[in-house]
């Protein structure tokens, strides 16, 4: 399948629904702590992009091939989940890490970004796993630029994760999105530099580095859709909607609640 190049009218509603995704992060932001479950955080999410936002929830429904439909309106990950993690009857407590997952509809075009939160008072370790994680999305946000390829990107997350002591998710990568939820290409989050497709303006994807910190193996639970990692090792996830500039890139989901940008020298 071709990569899409967005035009210029592409690439504004994508600015907005990139701006939109990012703002549902910050209104669910001060909800979450100990003792709210995963379901709530669903229904304030679900309620505000539906509402307010007069977005559409993009997760609610979807279903690729060999899926069932994903029962809820955006994904909550916690501790061991890796991604794809359901709402429901969880209840929160202090010292576990939370991903959440945000994906709005606005006028046919998709917005997609997650973030970390921590529960309380997160341990030494998970908190370490966080950070270095953040500080992978923005290395490889750091290498977007035309003529560069896919694979600066993945080698870049990979070599800082392997650095220090982590191992990336394979299965998983970023993708390519526009009218569509996923678009190519595929933007894996390990490589080699100089391999893969090469950058050109107006290209729109997402780096999203799921990292564990143990081993990298993950499988499946029952309910067809939630990932975790196999030893039960802490994961942690943060994604951006990146746009390829003439001159470098643009980041199209930040927001003001967002943690700063990880500097990349």
């Amino acid at each position: 399948m071709a990569i899409n190049i967005k035009n210029t009218e592409d690439i504004e509603r994508m600015r907005i629904a990139g701006r939109l995704a990012a703002d549902v992060l910050d209104f669910i932001a001060p909800y979450v702590k100990p003792g709210v479950t995963t379901e709530t955080l669903d229904t304030l999410c679900h309620d505000y992009m539906v509402d307010v936002q007069k977005t559409v929830p993009a997760p609610l429904n979807y279903a690729p091939p060999g899926y069932k439909p994903f029962p809820k309106s955006i994904c909550t990950s916690v501790n061991h989940q890796v991604c794809h993690g359901i709402p429901g009857d969880r209840v929160l407590k202090n010292g576990d890490v939370l991903n959440i997952d945000i994906t709005v509809i606005k006028e046919g075009f998709h917005g997609d970004t997650s973030r970390m939160f921590y529960i309380g008072s997160p341990s030494i370790q998970a908190k370490r796993l966080c950070e270095a994680t953040y500080e992978c999305l923005w290395l490889g946000i750091s290498k977007v630029r035309p003529g560069a390829s896919l694979g600066d990107i993945g080698a870049a997350i990979q070599q800082l994760a392997e650095s220090q002591g982590y191992s990336v998710v394979k299965e998983f990568c970023g993708h390519g999105i526009g009218r569509q939820f996923h678009e190519e290409p595929q933007v894996l989050h390990y490589g080699r530099p100089g391999t893969g497709i090469r950058l050109q303006a107006g290209m729109i994807f997402t780096i999203e580095p799921m990292i564990n910190a143990g081993r990298a193996a993950i499988r499946e639970l029952a309910d067809g859709w939630t990932i975790v990692t196999k030893d039960h090792s802490l994961s942690a996830q943060w994604e951006h909607t990146i746009l390829v500039t003439e001159t470098g890139h643009e980041v199209l989901t930040v927001s003001p609640g967002m943690p700063p940008a990880t500097l990349v020298t």
